[in-house]
């Protein structure tokens, strides 16, 4: 712009921006974000919070449940004898009368054996030793103690251990334990088989032992007249510490887990006590 002679145009202006300006809008911007982080967090908290006791609930709710399927069962084991007075079968020896005794009472040599009817440990021992403790209860050397145990049933599941070991219970009161015991073995299911939870199964194998499918005997076995007796037995298992089934005694000492162990030498154990 021309101004005339001597009179120059003033320079440009330019203006700086607010730097101050600028960092108040920033700290507030960063308040903000703030804030709303806040409230997020919150929000988050609060969610959270509910999950937590929601899932308590849900977990007090399943323990309910779970103490009432227990309830329950306790019920069907009253209703099914399991739980009712203690009967010991004829002739039950030993602390409580829990041993039924197979051989004479004289015997130089007592042999206590706890044995569970689903076992297959338990078959396996009775198939390679039957022949030879037989031999030896035969001829008065050798008296065998039996102790019931259910700890398949504990494991697997099922009620065949228990029913098994009443139904020989049952044998016991008809004077025809060790051939139904040894039945029992010879047919005896698949571990994972609950098979010996049937009555009428277990019925039907007494048909194979002379003169034991009696009205006597079948009211024993549907009644489970000796199931608590059963049960007290397992307690005595458990209380003595067995590891498992079979536990052989022969003089305190567990012969079954003793590797060299075989019917020739428990044979020759048994006539030197007898000797002696």
């Amino acid at each position: 712009m021309d101004l005339g002679p001597g009179r120059r145009a003033a320079p440009p202006r330019f203006v700086l921006p607010d730097v101050s300006e600028k960092n108040r809008d920033g700290k507030r911007n960063a308040r903000e974000r703030l804030a709303v982080e806040r409230e997020k967090q919150k929000a988050a908290d609060k969610r959270r919070r509910a999950l937590i006791v929601g899932a308590s609930v849900i977990c007090v709710l399943g323990l309910a449940a779970v103490i009432g399927v227990v309830a329950a069962n306790s019920g069907k084991d009253k209703k099914s004898g399991a739980s009712g007075p203690v009967v010991s079968p004829s002739g039950a020896t030993g602390k409580d009368s829990l041993a039924i005794p197979v051989g004479k009472e004289g015997a130089g040599s007592t042999l206590t054996v706890w044995e569970d009817f689903r076992c297959p440990a338990c078959q396996a021992f009775e198939a390679a030793y039957r022949p030879t403790i037989r031999e030896l209860t035969d001829s008065g050397k050798l008296k065998v103690e039996y102790h019931l145990v259910t700890l398949i049933d504990g494991n697997m599941g099922g009620s065949g251990s228990r029913k098994a070991a009443n139904a020989a219970a049952c044998a016991q009161d008809a004077g025809k334990f060790r051939d139904y015991h040894d039945v029992l073995y010879e047919n005896q299911p698949k571990e994972t088989d609950d098979a010996f939870a049937d009555n009428a199964k277990l019925i039907e194998l007494a048909g194979k032992v002379d003169g034991l499918d009696t009205p006597a005997f079948r009211a024993c076995v549907n009644d489970g007249t000796h199931d608590s007796w059963v049960q007290k037995s397992h307690a005595a298992f458990q209380a003595g510490g067995f590891s498992g089934t079979p536990t052989v005694l022969l003089g305190g000492k567990n012969i079954y887990e003793d590797q060299s162990m075989t019917p020739a030498k428990l044979k020759q154990m048994v006539e030197e006590a007898n000797k002696g």
